[in-house]
């Protein structure tokens, strides 16, 4: 299993962006649903972008957009891809031309993400969450991480519900490209908590292989 990447989503805080990356957060997501608590303006979120260092990719989320608003966004912000978290058809998401990420509604019954990936075979990767279609992520819920579903050969994003105890076991038993987090790393809709957040990179840390050695051998070095 290779490295584990590390998104945090909602981000409304400059001060909360710089938080995640220096915690190890491979990308930033900004939320571009008005309904959502953790809405930002695309003012916001190029202000915040400007000041992120080279090599953390920004992601920009919408929740069955206007062709319009993402192109705003495109335009202005030029995430390094877009997510879509609704009913959007293939032909939708791929009319940007723009690499993407579907998410997959795991809160429904008979979902089958091998037949989503079918479907959205363009897309850069899945992103498996607890929610239902149309609904917006950040529940703080996970999905049932029992249930017998053939995971696609594509990359997997794992959401819904993660935080610093339960990330571990979601990284051993679906073994993602990435994690993604929000709620699990706040202290309100929107505020990320610095401790959290650094208790979560930390986590996915210890999950990846090789952790236990690279912690025995530092142990030993400073013995």
């Amino acid at each position: 299993m290779k490295r584990v990447r590390i998104k945090i989503c909602g981000v409304t805080r400059l001060e909360d962006a710089l938080v995640c990356v220096d915690a190890g957060a491979d990308a930033i997501g900004f939320v571009f649903y008005e309904a959502s608590s953790r809405t930002i303006d695309v003012e916001q979120a190029c202000a915040i972008s400007r000041e992120l260092p080279p090599f953390v990719a920004r992601v920009a989320l919408f929740l069955e957009p206007a062709p319009a608003a993402v192109q705003t966004v495109l335009d202005q912000l030029r995430p390094d891809a877009l997510q879509f978290h609704g009913r959007e058809t293939a032909e939708f998401c791929r009319r940007f031309a723009w690499p993407f990420l579907k998410s997959v509604p795991m809160g429904e019954e008979n979902v089958e993400p091998r037949a989503w990936a079918d479907y959205y075979h363009d897309a850069q990767g899945l992103l498996l969450d607890a929610n239902r279609a149309g609904a917006a992520g950040g529940s703080g819920k996970t999905f049932d991480w029992q249930r017998e579903a053939a995971m696609p050969d594509m990359p997997i994003i794992i959401a819904g519900g993660l935080h610093a105890d339960n990330v571990g076991e979601a990284i051993t038993r679906f073994q993602p490209y990435a994690v993604d987090v929000s709620s699990g790393v706040e202290s309100a809709p929107g505020i990320k908590d610095a401790e959290r957040v650094r208790e979560f990179t930390a986590a996915v840390g210890r999950a990846r292989p090789g952790g236990m050695e690279r912690r025995l051998s530092e142990g030993a070095t400073e013995a």
